[in-house]
């Protein structure tokens, strides 16, 4: 009796550590961080004025010097449309993927696992680094629902919960992201006439994705995690909370009258989705096989097509589009300002001062460390991978070359450092908070033992690979 009191008293003690230490991270967080929007901005005048001390004018007046640098933003802010569509559609077509009929009679039949808090961690996190290592939008928006539902399930059947836990593990999917089939680093490189095809040709997913290496690192993230959160579910107290009081699914019912019957006619969206399927299945069989063909547009268009079909309407197609739609703002907004942040260091020559940096300072053996490291903390002020690399990708090229290191480890160690802060970062949280009610400091004690499992599994595979 003396031992489990005093077992659970120091258990109390190191949470409640845990707690303080998560309570000062996140109030520091909001003294010295603005919006991402603002950061993307101040990002920008840091690069300007870099490029302005450390680059070499076209002529000698200073004035003309600062003129050829907002040129060179200016023409930068227009080259990554594309890219940025791309990833508004990986997130928005991810997320109407999770609102659809399907993904609802999966997420109920999953909580029939859930018999207390410990089982209820490890199946969440399992299922949602599943789906997000099949679509991070998909995984975000699944593991955010199946929380809150897992929430109102255990108040039915009065299980005793430990609800933040629970929101952890859910946010888990955001830890493996990067290194699965909607990672964008990855995709961008496997994509034919991607912004860096000059300096390093195409790389196909086989060197990235599906490498040994990142395979490797997956397999103990899949095994891993849930392992972790299902004894910290065995070691935490549960107790009572509350869920957000307004509506979040849509159950209006309207008349329909007239050609509006097309927009709900199940044979029209599955008529439309049966032709896009075949259409995605022959470009497979193009490509020589599905991984062969992997690439942002494939993946955007199989998510639409599956929309469709799983949604079984226009109309709800349509519906689950505009819910899920807001998530992107951040995207957006804030692309063209790192796509001008590119373009400032592409045209002025500051990748080349960064690069020969890192080239001087680092070997074959530790730059993948020091790119990991770096990505891990521009993600903290970058919260996106597609914008990351655009800021980050031509600086590990030219280094990387130079160093004569393998390009897809590179591009990895990138990877791995951005989605391993996504456990420090609550950028991409938002969504879930929203829906399960939860607060950035009642998780983040969770996420942080997260944060340091996964930095032990990258360090180990970026070291024997």
């Amino acid at each position: 009796i003396w031992f489990k009191t005093n077992k659970n008293h120091k258990n109390y003690r190191s949470k409640k550590k845990a707690m303080s230490l998560s309570n000062k991270v996140i109030n520091t967080a909001k003294k010295i961080l603005p919006s991402p929007f603002a950061i993307a901005i101040l990002l920008t005048l840091a690069t300007a004025l870099l490029a302005w001390l450390l680059t070499e004018p076209a002529t000698n007046n200073p004035k003309n010097h600062l003129l050829q640098i907002a040129q060179h933003w200016e023409k930068g802010f227009w080259e990554l449309l594309q890219f940025t569509m791309q990833m508004i559609l990986i997130l928005v077509l991810g997320h109407v993927l999770a609102l659809s009929k399907p993904i609802d009679a999966l997420i109920k039949s999953i909580l029939k696992l859930c018999k207390n808090t410990a089982t209820a961690a490890f199946t969440v996190t399992l299922f949602t680094i599943t789906l997000a290592f099949i679509n991070w939008g998909l995984g975000l928006v699944f593991g955010a629902i199946l929380a809150r539902k897992l929430g109102e399930y255990a108040k039915q059947k009065s299980i005793p919960l430990n609800y933040p836990l629970i929101g952890a593990a859910a946010y888990a999917g955001l830890m493996v992201w990067h290194g699965g089939f909607s990672g964008s680093a990855p995709l961008i490189i496997a994509n034919e006439g991607h912004f860096l095809a000059d300096k390093m040709g195409v790389i196909p997913i086989d060197q990235t994705i599906l490498s040994p290496m990142n395979i490797f690192a997956s397999l103990c993230l899949f095994i891993g995690l849930p392992t972790i959160m299902y004894f910290m579910g065995k070691r935490s107290k549960t107790a009572d909370y509350t869920l957000p009081t307004t509506e979040w699914e849509d159950v209006s019912i309207q008349k329909i009258e007239g050609a509006e019957k097309l927009d709900h006619s199940r044979i029209v969206a599955w008529t439309i989705g049966g032709l896009f399927l075949i259409i995605g299945l022959i470009k497979a069989g193009e490509a020589g096989g599905f991984f062969k063909a992997i690439s942002l547009n494939f993946i955007n268009f199989m998510l639409f097509t599956l929309g469709l079909l799983f949604h079984g309407s226009i109309h709800k197609f349509s519906q689950a589009t505009q819910k899920a739609i807001g998530g992107s703002t951040g995207i957006m907004l804030q692309f063209p300002l790192y796509a001008g942040i590119m373009g400032i260091m592409k045209y002025s020559g500051l990748i080349n001062v960064f690069s020969d940096f890192f080239v001087q300072n680092s070997t074959a053996f530790t730059f993948p460390f020091f790119t990991f490291i770096s990505a891990g903390i521009v993600n903290v002020f970058v919260p996106s991978g597609g914008g990351q690399w655009a800021v980050q990708g031509p600086i590990i090229v030219e280094a990387a070359q130079q160093l004569d290191i393998p390009m897809a480890k590179c591009v990895m160690a990138l990877a791995y450092g951005d989605q391993l802060t996504n456990m420090l970062q609550p950028f991409w949280a938002l969504p879930l908070l929203g829906i399960t009610g939860l607060k950035a400091n009642e998780i983040l004690p969770y996420t942080l033992v997260l944060f340091l499992a996964g930095l032990l599994i990258f360090t180990i595979t970026l070291a024997i690979f």
